[in-house]
């Protein structure tokens, strides 16, 4: 299978041209907070992310489950078994942050068309580089104690990866709600919810409808210390 690429063509483009292939993508919908796969599943294939945010975490063995990224449109997951070069089970928990619209395809179909497109592959490193970048970020995120410390950290790389300039300051562009705020950062929804309130009583934050502005991000960001 061929694919025409080009330096700036977004992967999104080149993902849906595995269509030309006997085994085309599928277009996959998830409500919030549905799993995509377990740990343990076994990686048959390599998901697009076209609409929506999902959440990447590991479950360790005391039952405890960390977040390790929150993917945004135009990221590729499920990928682990190219880079290992041997078949393996899911090594994450992906669950639907918010609804998701998905493309997936079979990762034989997927594996071919990187040897046959060294393009291909580039944009696929860029990717994973952008998640190891956000992974990295998480665990300094999830490494405070102080759970007002976790939420500033968070909303901040919400700002960075979902975040819309308005008038107002950065709006983050998801639909979040007290509890799924709560399970990224591990903490409980009246602890956000109070945190939330002391931060939009401060007026460093405004809530519309599930969305949260940060009026200056970087006056947030002083809230570490």
């Amino acid at each position: 299978m061929e694919l025409s690429l080009t330096q700036n063509q977004p992967l999104a483009s080149v993902f849906r041209k595995l269509n030309r292939s006997s085994f085309p993508p599928i277009v996959e919908s998830f409500d919030r907070g549905k799993t995509i796969f377990f740990p343990g599943d076994p990686a048959e294939r390599v998901y697009f992310l076209v609409k929506g945010a999902v959440k990447l975490s590991r479950v360790y063995e005391a039952g405890e489950e960390i977040t390790v990224a929150l993917l945004r449109e135009n990221s590729v997951f499920g990928v682990l078994s190219l880079i290992t070069g041997q078949r393996s089970d899911r090594f994450y928990h992906a669950v639907a942050f918010t609804p998701v619209e998905l493309l997936s395809a079979p990762i034989e179909q997927v594996e071919r068309s990187l040897k046959e497109n060294p393009e291909l592959s580039m944009l696929m490193l860029q990717g994973l580089s952008s998640r190891i970048l956000q992974t990295e970020m998480m665990i300094e995120t999830l490494a405070h104690r102080d759970m007002g410390s976790r939420l500033v950290s968070f909303l901040l790389i919400l700002c960075r990866d979902f975040g819309m300039p308005t008038d107002e300051g950065i709006r983050i562009d998801l639909k979040l709600s007290h509890q799924a705020i709560a399970e990224a950062i591990g903490s409980t929804r009246v602890t956000v919810t109070r945190l939330l309130g002391d931060l939009r009583d401060k007026e460093m934050i405004a809530i519309h409808k599930k969305k949260i502005t940060v009026h200056d991000p970087v006056n947030l960001s002083q809230q570490f210390t």
